[in-house]
């Protein structure tokens, strides 16, 4: 359900085309909901017979710009009111992480570098974009917010494979010592 609401809450803004949509996940929306090209024109299509959004433009090759109905409006609002978001997570790179012991220990640290690296990059990304961010709307200023809690949690993720990458390093080195004494 949080695609059709994404999609209805961009919608609200102010007029987009599937292509649009699809890329405005690929270049914010993406960090923390994905959506292909596919599954964002079903959702339209659904959306536009449950009477949430409609047409109001179209353009060259089949172009349609759509917009939020006040029905869809509504929706989008009903939903932020009235339901909790779901709190399950499934996160692959900790996953790893509990998984680590089973590696050689300079495989573990590698691993955790590699997260460290990736985390680091995500940042720089994150920065730039807020560094450029204008504030000239609502809906701009809450993107914004949102933008912050992205950087916060890169920085947590780099400074934790940081630690992790050196713990890694000690917990080896007290293995080691433990075995040869």
């Amino acid at each position: 359900m949080p695609l059709r609401h994404a999609l209805l809450g961009m919608l609200s803004e102010h007029p987009h085309s599937g292509w649009d949509l699809t890329k405005r996940f690929e270049q914010s929306l993406g960090n923390v909901w994905t959506a292909s090209h596919s599954q964002v024109y079903t959702e339209l299509g659904k959306l536009e017979v449950e009477g949430l959004i409609e047409v109001v433009g179209t353009g060259a090759r089949g172009r349609k710009d759509y917009a939020a109905t006040e029905a869809g409006r509504a929706e989008a609002t009903r939903w932020l009111r009235e339901t909790e978001p779901s709190r399950s997570v499934r996160n692959e790179p900790i996953l790893r992480v509990f998984l680590l012991w089973l590696l050689e220990p300079e495989e573990a640290r590698a691993y955790l570098e590699r997260e460290r690296d990736r985390h680091a990059e995500q940042l720089a990304f994150y920065e730039q974009l807020a560094h450029d961010w204008p504030c000239d709307s609502a809906a701009v200023d809450a993107s914004r917010i949102a933008l912050e809690a992205g950087l916060r949690v890169e920085r947590a993720y780099v400074e934790w494979a940081e630690w992790a990458a050196a713990r890694y390093c000690q917990a080896d080195e007290t293995r080691d010592g433990d075995a040869s004494g």
